[in-house]
């Protein structure tokens, strides 16, 4: 079997796909695989390295505004859609596929529109609540809409091709159980916060967590874990200091940069504190750790506010607003579940109901049988 996968952007646009391509890989080591995505992507670095070749396309965003910088932008980008379509039909000729699966990411687009020009069996898996412009531009062609929630087949006409397939997940989130992480972390019977806004860190956000910090620090209730992100890392410990507080006379703060081991984290956590970005809720859904979800007012289409809404309504988090929370709210919120243990445990069921566990395996069968089936 000869499967492209196409994805680009991000790492919730690119792992998914990594995780069904391993599992291809060491179900049919026969199979030949193909990545397409971006030349300036996160991909040229995560796919190479995993061991999967990888060709680029020349893509670009476009800018919903009309100034004229807008507008010369959108120019670029429609000369550079025409020559990635051009390339993909390049890529289709010469690679030959059976099927190709999308996983987002506007260098997903050009691949997807001339595999279902071409008539090969197509498929789009969105992450995301409600479709970003590349699955919209697709999604009344391709033969599969692969989404991580029942209430995601809203968003489409063709109802009838959506799938409920979930969204992979490293399987450490699956299998990693509270008791081995706690006793991993060296953690008894203490509560335990995870908080983190992303790898990049979000300024407004870190600032409150601060605001957190102190009134924590005074406290002392809860062991926390926070991770600051690459920009908040360069600023946020001498703003902690500048702020009053001493990390080193409160050893149940931790700050750092970067959270490697959020498997380990998540499982052993009592309350996680984060955005609503796909990858991030799947992980929380299929972990079942209760969350407060402060869904970034800067992305396109909103999608994380929608994101978040989908686990609210089932009761599987409680969801805050930028714009009208601060880091008073935030722990008056924190302090309030962790002191409900049953409202936690109610948590933790309504999430586990929400996630698809065996996500992977389900997409791996949908393409193997678009590609039997063509």
């Amino acid at each position: 079997m000869r499967v492209i996968f196409t994805c680009g952007g991000t790492g919730g646009h690119i792992n998914p796909a990594l995780a069904v391509a391993k599992l291809l890989r060491a179900k049919r080591p026969e199979s030949e695989i193909l990545f397409v995505g971006a030349v300036d992507g996160m991909e040229a670095n995560l796919i190479p390295r995993e061991g999967f070749r990888l060709e680029t396309l020349t893509v670009a965003s476009y800018l919903r505004k009309l100034t004229p910088s807008a507008i010369r932008h959108n120019v670029r980008t429609a000369v550079a859609i025409r020559r990635a379509l051009r390339r993909a039909d390049e890529i289709i000729d010469e690679f030959r596929p059976d099927v190709i699966l999308g996983t987002g990411g506007y260098a997903s687009f050009p691949m997807l529109k001339q595999g279902t020009k071409r008539h090969i069996p197509t498929a789009v898996h969105e992450s995301n609540a409600v479709p970003g412009l590349a699955t919209r531009l697709v999604a009344d062609r391709v033969d599969k809409i692969l989404v991580s929630f029942e209430e995601c087949r809203n968003a489409y006409r063709n109802r009838d091709r959506v799938e409920v397939v979930g969204m992979p997940v490293q399987e450490e989130f699956l299998y990693t159980r509270r008791e081995d992480a706690r006793r991993t972390l060296g953690i008894g019977d203490e509560l335990l916060v995870v908080s983190a806004w992303g790898s990049l860190g979000a300024r407004e956000m870190n600032r409150k967590i601060v605001d957190f910090m102190r009134l924590e620090s005074k406290e002392k209730l809860w062991r926390h874990i926070h991770a600051t992100g690459s920009f908040g890392w360069k600023w946020m410990p001498e703003y902690v200091k500048e702020q009053g507080i001493d990390l080193a006379a409160n050893p149940q703060i931790v700050m750092q940069e970067y959270i490697y081991n959020m498997p380990t984290l998540m499982a052993a956590a009592d309350l996680v504190i984060s955005r609503a970005g796909a990858s991030t809720l799947n992980e929380i859904a299929v972990a079942g750790t209760p969350c407060i979800i402060v869904p970034s007012p800067n992305v396109t289409n909103n999608h994380q506010e929608k994101n978040a809404s989908i686990l609210a309504a089932h009761g599987a988090a409680v969801v805050l607003h930028e714009n009208t929370c601060d880091g008073a709210l935030l722990y008056r919120t924190a302090k309030e579940l962790l002191a409900d243990a049953p409202r936690r445990e109610k948590m933790r069921r309504s999430l586990r109901k929400l996630a698809v566990l065996d996500s992977t395996q389900r997409i791996y069968q949908i393409i193997t049988e678009l590609a039997e089936a063509r």
